[in-house]
């Protein structure tokens, strides 16, 4: 994981870690309760009973079994819409977007910044640095709206990195959030995550983070050859 997380990288971190602290005291609890129930309600070896005492109709335990579960599903619940919704939000104050054409089996970039649009698109490759997979260039340390759009079958648009990932659906218009991209430069991986299709495995792309100075050289060079 890069040094440099964003925020939405640290709200998922949290809930990750979360959601494997629970599933571990859990998972101690029900092994603790196996191993107990194995040790002290096996027949004893010169008992002439066939089976040892049964428990039936224990009311309180019932309820118990009935309600931990519950609040622990309540509790997963709560943190997990907080935190879909904090996600979710859209500031509008990105100066940086970019409209993600996702299709089998590459990506088209339109990236729109300073009243200028640059267009990149890619072909089905074998790694995310060969020439033909697409290349999504981004500054670092700034917010970045991105507006996911599919023409075919559902796709899942996924920067590790980022510690986000959101499916591409066919037929939903507004489908945007925003990210804050790291902090530092380099390249990373990028993929679609839902099998689409016959090519799935190839459906790779690269962000590279650069220097805002960069950035802003690379946008105004992008348009003036387009013209």
């Amino acid at each position: 994981m890069p040094e440099s997380v964003t925020r939405q990288g640290d709200i998922v971190q949290s809930l990750w870690n979360g959601s494997w602290i629970a599933a571990l005291g859990t998972g101690a609890v029900v092994i603790g309760l196996i191993v107990w129930a194995c040790i002290f309600h096996r027949k004893k070896k010169h008992s002439d009973q066939e089976l040892p005492p049964q428990v039936r109709y224990n009311l309180p335990i019932e309820i118990l079994y009935t309600m931990v579960p519950v609040i622990m599903v309540a509790v997963f619940f709560y943190f997990t819409a907080r935190d879909q919704n904090e996600l979710g939000k859209i500031s509008g104050t990105a100066a940086v977007k970019v409209r993600v054409d996702a299709f089998q089996w590459s990506w088209r970039f339109t990236t729109d910044y300073n009243n200028q649009k640059v267009s990149v698109i890619g072909r089905p490759a074998s790694s995310y640095q060969a020439p033909e997979a697409p290349e999504l260039v981004l500054p670092v340390g700034s917010k970045v709206e991105f507006d996911l759009r599919s023409p075919d079958v559902i796709h899942s648009f996924w920067i590790p990195a980022f510690l986000f990932k959101r499916d591409v659906i066919p037929g939903v218009e507004n489908n945007r959030f925003e990210v804050d991209t790291l902090t530092e430069t380099g390249v990373h991986a990028g993929r679609c995550a839902e099998l689409c299709g016959y090519d799935h495995s190839r459906m790779l792309f690269r962000v590279k983070l650069v220097e805002k100075a960069e950035f802003d050289r690379y946008i105004a060079e992008q348009a003036r050859s387009t013209q």
